[in-house]
């Protein structure tokens, strides 16, 4: 069997990733944390599409003890196969500027966007490595290449997640693990609302926001054999926006 995990994968980016990487082959385990619907949804689009079965698994990313605890119990209900594709999409923002943000705020996004990585990353990649093969796709932003106002706590996570993707893809390329990161820009998400989207796009030099399947395309491609030789790289989906 052929597993592949997204966390935040019911919705927005992560769902068309679940369903782009269901398409190719793998048996997809959706990651939420607490939007039940959404997750069936997702599941559902799977499952009408012909697609192999996906599975819905349950945990709070931001929490290392869940991480692990969720992670153990599926490695040991599965035996026939490992997680060859991770893909640590999840995230929330908690935009404000810095003079008036809570703690809690800064907090929060960090451990969700970065904390995360290594919660979910740390007990997958040992079987990669065991096995000699696997993919790591970190879902990196815009703010974390450029830094964005209003978005300190956010930019900061971000950039550093790019900082790990880099690090990390050194440490394992030899046993054929790839770790790369996808860089969106403004993408029509529930991540854009009460955004100006018509404003905002006359700044893209491609005129308009990007689809949630544009940027699991380029997923698709890194978690393809074909990517073997791109590792610690950053793959920018921002429509020209930053260069």
């Amino acid at each position: 069997m052929k597993y592949a995990l997204v966390t935040g994968g019911s919705r927005g980016i992560g769902r068309a990733v679940s369903l782009k990487l269901a398409a190719m082959g793998y048996t997809v385990v959706i990651n939420y944390a607490g939007n039940d619907a959404a997750a069936a949804e997702t599941q559902n689009l799977i499952r009408e599409a012909g697609y192999p079965e996906a599975e819905l698994l349950k945990f709070d990313v931001s929490s290392a003890e869940a991480c692990t605890e969720a992670i153990e119990k599926w490695q040991a209900a599965h035996t026939d196969g490992y997680i060859e594709v991770l893909v640590n999409n999840a995230g929330i923002r908690r935009d404000n500027l810095m003079l008036w943000m809570e703690q809690e705020d800064w907090l929060k996004v960090l451990n969700t966007n970065l904390g995360s990585f290594y919660n979910v990353t740390r007990p997958i990649v040992k079987p990669m490595l065991l096995k000699k093969y696997g993919r790591i796709i970190n879902m990196a932003s815009l703010s974390g290449q450029k830094g964005l106002p209003g978005q300190t706590n956010y930019s900061a996570a971000k950039g550093g997640l790019i900082a790990a993707t880099k690090a990390l893809a050194q440490e394992v390329a030899k046993k054929r693990v790839t770790v790369n990161a996808v860089a969106p820009g403004f993408v029509k998400t529930d991540m854009v609302e009460g955004l100006d989207e018509k404003a905002l796009s006359a700044q893209i030099p491609a005129g308009r926001f990007g689809t949630p399947e544009e940027v699991a395309a380029v997923v698709a491609f890194l978690a393809s054999p074909e990517a073997a030789y791109v590792n610690g790289e950053v793959i920018a989906v921002n429509g020209a926006l930053y260069t």
